[in-house]
């Protein structure tokens, strides 16, 4: 027990073996032997509790990490979130074991904000339909499918977080206005020049765009549903780079059918994966993403040191950074472990 195990879930690995998100930044590891690192034998949807037993920390990417994972821990004291959601871990059982959760928001901010203006921008564009074009020898439709400019146009953000604001900052500088509702932004709260707060119903009716950045919880599953999408412009575009479940697919498939949006650019989707089913695959008026339009070297290696630096404190019993469930330091195993 006197090494200190690090697991990461083995998601991470392509079909080869290979790190395939590229650096993530285990060379750092080398300065610390004291660290025994290794990757998980086996992908699981669920950690199993072996992983609990075994490991002082988990840099986990996709699994689900439940009761039943953690529930008899007398190891595990970190779980390191490879992102900023952890809707798929749940903190009630963390907090029961002992186990302290964090998250990397320093590391996906300017990437996922730049997906967000990458889909606002493919949208605006027109993007995918005149890539069609040319493929298709359809050369002479081309005047069918004039663009829009941003210039002038509203950019609504629900969610002012880590990322919105970033949204917000890359936004400004093209001409856009941005509002934003957010109920846990204060109103006399410090917020980037040009940002007006709004409530939910005033943002849907006045932005040209939508974009949706805020965290998966009960207040916010399926918040934008039939009634808001109806708030909408018809010439509106809807995003989403947070979460699928935030945004009600069979009232935004509607949407999109009957005009009653222009169009909508999705990085998530309510039930993930994708199938070949699934009817927005059916829209023209969309663009789609397999939840990873974010993916970039700038992420990984931002998220893994952010990870791996979290990791390197808890060895040293030190308390990490970016924790998301505070309450799990009150336990007894927990408060001999970290120096105060």
């Amino acid at each position: 027990m006197s090494t200190f195990r690090l697991g990461l879930t083995r998601d991470f690995l392509t079909s080869a073996g290979e790190v395939g998100w590229g650096d993530i930044g285990l060379a750092a590891l080398r300065a610390y032997p004291e660290i025994d690192w290794e990757f998980l034998p086996t992908n699981e949807a669920e950690l199993s509790p072996t992983v609990a037993q075994e490991f002082d920390a988990l840099i986990v990417l996709s699994p689900r990490v439940t009761e039943h994972t953690v529930k008899d821990s007398q190891r595990l004291k970190l779980i390191a979130r490879f992102g900023v959601g952890y809707d798929s871990v749940d903190l009630d059982a963390c907090n029961a074991a002992g186990i302290v959760v964090t998250i990397a928001p320093d590391g996906v901010r300017r990437p996922m904000a730049m997906a967000a203006i990458t889909l606002l921008l493919a949208l605006s564009h027109n993007l995918l339909i005149k890539d069609g074009l040319v493929r298709d020898g359809l050369w002479g439709e081309r005047l069918h499918h004039m663009g829009i400019g941003v210039t002038g146009r509203a950019l609504g953000l629900i969610g002012l977080g880590n990322i919105g604001r970033e949204i917000a900052s890359l936004a400004l500088p093209l001409g856009l206005s941005c509002v934003a509702f957010d109920p846990y932004v204060a109103e006399q709260a410090p917020i980037a020049a040009g940002v007006e707060l709004v409530q939910l119903d005033e943002l849907l009716a006045r932005s040209d765009y939508v974009c949706v950045s805020c965290p998966l919880n009960e207040a916010t599953y399926h918040l934008i549903g039939e009634q808001e999408l109806a708030r909408m412009k018809p010439s509106a575009f809807l995003i989403n780079v947070a979460r699928g479940p935030i945004v009600e697919q069979d009232a935004l498939v509607s949407a999109l059918r009957s005009g009653g949006i222009r169009g909508a650019g999705l990085d998530v989707f309510e039930r993930e994966p994708a199938g070949p089913a699934n009817p927005l695959l059916q829209c023209p008026n969309v663009i789609l993403a397999p939840h990873s339009l974010g993916w970039t070297d700038e992420l990984a290696i931002g998220i893994g040191m952010s990870n791996l630096h979290n990791v390197i404190a808890v060895s040293k019993r030190r308390l990490p950074e970016h924790i998301v469930n505070p309450a799990a330091l009150e336990h007894p195993r927990l408060a001999g472990w970290f120096e105060r």
